[in-house]
């Protein structure tokens, strides 16, 4: 909402909506997802995607659950080249 001597805003804010978007944790969520699929099928592509998705959410998105969504992507990239290691070796 604006004044009527312009376009300076009055400080109050149209009813349902927040400050904060509606982005919320979505890149944390999608890594988190792709550091789970990397540990299972394919790491360098999935888990690597997704810790370089959760490290863009922790710096440059700040979103909580980022951190969480760094451990997992690492584990599933780790995880999923030891994982692939010990089937290739059978």
């Amino acid at each position: 909402m604006t004044t009527q001597y312009g376009n300076q805003p009055t400080g109050q804010q149209r009813y349902g909506a927040s400050k904060a978007g509606a982005s919320g944790n979505v890149f944390s969520i999608i890594a988190i997802v792709l550091g789970v699929i990397g540990f299972i099928f394919l790491p360098i592509v999935f888990a690597l995607g997704g810790l370089i998705m959760a490290i863009i959410a922790k710096t440059v998105r700040h979103e909580r659950l980022a951190t969480i969504a760094i451990v997992v992507s690492a584990v599933g990239l780790v995880g999923g080249m030891v994982l692939g290691a010990i089937f290739a070796s059978m």
